[in-house]
C-alpha cells in the first residue's frame, strides 16, 4: 500500500490507554530507504517533548480517522528516555529507546531490510557508529524535503514529497515538484532511479534526462499512487515494476 509521508504528518497516535500526540515527521535510512521511526509531537500530553516510534510498534492505521494505534501504554510512553531532536539522534541514544521498548535494534547484523524491488543507489553503510556518536545515514523527512532533483543534463525541480510502501516501510518513489521549469506541474520518480545523493549540496542525481521527466505522467499530490498509475509511469520510462 503506497502512501504520501506529507500525507501522514498530523495523523494521531493512540496508545493502548489514550492519545499521545501526532506524526510531525519521519527517520528513514539513506542506505536502503527504510522509515526507521515517526516522530511524534506529544502536544499537551507531555507539553515540549518528541517521541520517536518505531514502524513495527504500529497497531493497523484507522485512514478514515486518521489515526495510528500504538502497542505501548502512555506511562510507557511517559517514562521513555527523552530524545533532543534539535541536534542528530545518536546511536547510544538510540540503543537507549530500543532497550526500553525491547525494539529490535536495525543496526545490527541479520536485521531484516525492507523488501525492495531492486538495489538501491546510496551507498552501503561503511561502518557502525560507536555509542555516543550518531549515525550520518538517518535523515528526516522534513530535511530532504526541498533538496534540488539533478537529472543527468540538468536540474528539473525539487523533492516535495515521498511515497512510502506501508506494508514494509521503505521509500519506493518521490514526488518532484517542477514549479520553476515546468509550472505546476508535478511528477513521481522512484527512489531505485536514483545514482546518488549529494548531501552537502542538498541535491538528489538522477539517471534520466530533463526531456524524459518533462514528459512523465502528470502527478496529483492530492491523489493517492495506485497500482494503474505506478505500471503506467514504469511503462512510460521503460522500466520494470516489481510491485511488492
Amino acid at each position: 500500500m503506497l502512501r504520501s509521508l506529507n500525507g501522514l504528518l498530523g495523523y494521531n497516535l493512540e496508545a493502548l490507554d489514550g492519545s499521545i500526540g501526532s506524526v510531525s515527521d519521519f527517520y528513514f535510512d539513506d542506505t536502503d530507504w527504510a522509515v526507521r521511526y515517526l516522530v511524534v509531537d506529544t502536544g499537551t500530553f507531555l507539553p515540549g517533548r518528541k517521541v520517536l516510534i518505531v514502524p513495527a510498534a504500529l497497531g493497523l492505521p484507522d485512514w478514515a480517522t486518521r489515526l495510528f494505534p500504538i502497542n505501548h501504554t502512555k506511562d510507557e510512553i511517559k517514562r521513555s528516555p527523552d530524545v533532543a531532536l534539535d541536534q542528530p539522534v545518536s546511536r547510544q541514544v538510540e540503543s537507549e529507546i530500543h532497550e526500553y521498548f525491547l525494539w529490535a535494534p536495525y543496526w545490527t547484523p541479520g536485521f531484516p531490510s525492507p523488501s525492495m524491488p531492486a538495489p538501491v543507489p546510496p551507498k552501503r553503510r561503511a561502518e557502525v557508529p560507536e555509542e555516543g556518536q550518531f549515525d550520518p545515514h538517518l535523515r528526516s523527512l522534513k530535511e530532504v524535503t526541498g533538496y534540488h532533483v539533478a537529472c543527468t543534463d540538468d536540474d528539473i525541480g525539487h523533492v516535495d514529497d515521498f511515497i512510502a510502501e506501508i506494508t514494509g516501510w521503505y521509500l519506493k518513489m518521490f514526488v518532484v515538484d517542477t514549479r520553476n521549469w515546468l509550472p505546476g506541474k508535478h511528477v513521481l520518480l522512484a527512489n531505485e532511479w536514483i545514482e546518488r545523493v549529494a548531501w552537502d549540496e542538498k541535491k538528489v542525481h538522477v539517471s534520466l534526462p530533463t526531456e524524459t521527466v518533462k514528459g512523465a505522467p502528470p502527478f496529483d499530490p492530492t491523489e493517492p499512487v495506485n497500482e494503474e498509475f505506478e505500471v503506467r509511469l514504469y511503462d512510460y520510462y521503460g522500466r520494470p515494476s516489481a510491485r511488492v
